[in-house]
């Protein structure tokens, strides 16, 4: 990693750069960065210490190695030349167009700026140009088949610009939108600059490769240790991966941090519905209604939060305001469809669901919310199409495996070997819902497998009491397994099974007491001592 202080020095000059052209969400993540680079000790002073505080937390218990603040093996840095600006040519034009840039004229700031020569008065205006052609495109809602111009010549002038100019987040971020394949990334000629690294740790994040991202992410430690930018995406990758106790530590250190903030927190509201943490999202609800309760972000917390109270219509409303206030708000339309699917309303939830996969076509959550509806509305065939897109895109997620053979065992399909063969992938994928093992079990033996039948019983019976759980699949494991041990004549474990049953008051228990009869009368037949049963209560 390049040195802290070459990385400090470029980013105050990047800072003052962007901010003058206008470039106001790149030069506030520049700050962020800025901020976020850990001090030297002997220069600690209380005003310059502010930000340096309790985020390192995270750096101790989510790095999986220690970080050294040296680049990985075989790699060196280069070093962008800062770029020289104009004194004061232009001043009095530039200030004037860039006063009509921030009220939204941009074609009157590039009105006033049509003779002026300067680096940043030509950007202006060049920036204003294109920023009135977006705006009139908005207007007109034009609809487009396809994407609109060529994408390898958009990726090459981004590429340019980047090697150029590093320091600008926003075309890092164009650039990564247009690379939809590791192969197109691959195939990026980049010069070897600090802020590769967040391009490519980003980037493999979108492409769905979270342990690479997480890789990246904790090497920029080394360097940005108080990033709270860097524990955000520490947090969404974690998240991904549906390592939700690690998440929630990071976003209420973040809070800690920076009390005001509300972009992301849309997903730390989404994992304390999963989790039902009903306290916290109230609270985190209040806390963005107070802070800024018209951001999209806000409103689909809210949303989440009323969701969570089983206030659906309610919830809606809040996902609607979202949409108003943001258009293209992904997770505002897929919750929006998961509150119609709650409230029966199928129609308006493919609705939903459909403008989700719109926006961006590796939603898995909007693929999987389609199958859902479709399966509601008996249709196993589209809702299977749409479990595999999920399944797809998100292969770690046991949930989309088990709705999936779900699918396969209606009564339409019945295609009961494909069914086992999604339920093995759940079990692998770390089932939290404890489904697939007991499923696996019953389908063997619906279809004849004793022995493969017996040995998910028998896993599922050893989760549940790792897990404490007791219920009506434990009793069905230990007749399963009474039954089965009997039938193999291996007396001593099923009478193990059978004990545990007269624990039970219901018919399971007579059943446990008529096998073990049955194999008394098979103990003394094949010269085992015979057992009495008349020891047990009534």
């Amino acid at each position: 990693m390049v040195s802290k202080e070459n990385c400090r020095s470029e980013l105050r000059v990047a800072i003052r750069q962007l901010s003058d052209r206008c470039l106001y969400s790149a030069s506030k993540w520049a700050s962020e960065q800025l901020v976020g680079i850990e001090q030297d000790p002997a220069k600690f002073t209380p005003s310059n210490t502010r930000f340096q505080r309790g985020s390192s937390s995270i750096r101790r218990r989510y790095r999986t190695n220690e970080i050294n603040a040296t680049p990985i093996s075989g790699i060196s840095y280069v070093t962008t030349p800062v770029m020289e600006e104009d004194d004061l040519v232009d001043g009095d034009f530039y200030l004037l167009a860039k006063s009509y840039f921030d009220c939204r004229e941009y074609k009157r700031a590039a009105h006033v700026l049509r003779d002026q020569t300067g680096r940043k008065s030509l950007f202006l205006r060049c920036y204003a140009l294109y920023l009135a052609g977006e705006k009139r495109k908005d207007e007109e809602t034009i609809e487009l088949d396809g994407p609109l111009g060529n994408e390898s010549l958009a990726r090459a002038v981004l590429v340019e610009s980047v090697n150029s100019y590093p320091w600008n987040w926003n075309a890092w971020s164009e650039l990564q939108s247009l690379c939809t394949t590791i192969d197109v990334l691959n195939s990026l000629n980049l010069n070897n600059h600090w802020m590769k690294d967040f391009f490519l740790a980003f980037a493999y994040q979108e492409l769905r490769m979270h342990n690479e991202s997480l890789s990246k992410y904790e090497h920029l430690l080394g360097t940005f240790g108080y990033s709270n930018y860097i524990q955000a995406q520490i947090a969404k990758a974690q998240y991904s991966l549906r390592e939700f106790d690690q998440v929630e530590a990071i976003f209420e250190e973040l809070l800690r941090n920076d009390p005001y903030r509300v972009e992301d927190m849309d997903m730390y509201s989404n994992v304390l519905y999963a989790k039902e943490c009903f306290c916290a999202l109230s609270h985190l609800a209040h806390r963005v209604f107070v802070t800024d309760k018209y951001r999209p972000e806000s409103c689909c917390i809210i949303g989440n939060y009323y969701s969570l109270k089983g206030q659906h219509e309610k919830s809606v409303v809040y996902f609607r305001r979202a949409l108003k206030l943001n258009k293209n708000y992904l997770s505002a339309w897929t919750l929006m469809g998961h509150e119609f699917v709650e409230m029966k309303n199928t129609p308006a939830a493919v609705d939903a669901y459909r403008r989700a996969v719109d926006i961006d076509a590796c939603d898995y959550r909007a693929w999987y919310g389609l199958g859902q509806a479709y399966e509601m509305m008996g249709m196993p065939f589209y809702a299977l199409h749409y479990f595999r897109k999920s399944v797809f895109l998100q292969p770690s997620d046991s949930r989309l495996w088990i709705a999936m053979a779900q699918c396969y065992e209606t009564e339409q399909l019945h295609m009961l070997d494909e069914a086992i063969k999604c339920y093995k992938r759940a079990a692998n994928c770390n089932d939290g819902e404890a489904i697939a093992l007991h499923q696996l079990a019953k389908l063997h033996s619906e279809l004849g497998r004793p022995e493969e039948a017996s040995f998910y019983y028998k896993k599922d019976l050893e989760r549940m009491e790792d897990e404490g759980r007791e219920g009506p699949n434990m009793v069905e494991a230990l007749l399963y397994l009474a039954t089965y041990y009997k039938s193999q004549k291996r007396f001593e474990e099923a009478e193990v099974y059978c004990t545990r049953l007269l624990d039970y008051t219901g018919p399971e228990r007579e059943t446990a007491k008529s096998l073990l009869r049955g194999m008394g009368m098979g103990s003394t037949q094949s010269g085992l001592p015979s057992m009495d049963i008349e020891h047990f209560p009534p």
